[in-house]
């Protein structure tokens, strides 16, 4: 099992800027995902970066407002939200694949999760 403890969130104006912090710890992952799910819909795939390459990978949604990325030594991961939207407005969980698998970009593919921090982003 990975402990994973997620820190950033808050409120924003429109065009800000939050980063989101997610810290791992218990054992080692494959990758770690980013999810937001907003009221009344469903957990929506953001991003996702593989822990041993950094290779990352993005919803069309985000790429080129969103960077995801990792410090290996702190076990921690982050997800740089920029030129923010009020669509952009959820709960947004960080989330760990354990082992190797072909589901980076649903929710199915995932093992362990984050508490969650709410993004508000105000017009």
């Amino acid at each position: 099992q990975v402990q994973l403890v997620e820190s950033g969130g808050g409120l924003v104006q429109a065009g800000g800027s939050l980063r989101l912090s997610c810290a791992a710890s218990g054992r080692t992952f494959y990758a770690m995902g980013w999810f937001r799910q907003a009221p009344g819909k469903e957990r929506e795939f953001v991003g996702a970066i593989s822990w041993s390459t950094g290779s990352t990978y993005y919803a069309r949604s985000v790429k080129g407002r969103f960077t995801i990325s990792r410090d290996s030594a702190k076990n921690t991961g982050y997800l740089q939200m920029n030129s923010l939207k009020p669509e952009d407005t959820a709960v947004y969980y960080c989330a760990v694949e354990r082992t190797y698998s072909d589901y980076l970009h649903s929710a199915y593919g995932y093992d362990d999760w984050g508490q969650g921090t709410q993004v508000t982003v105000s017009s």
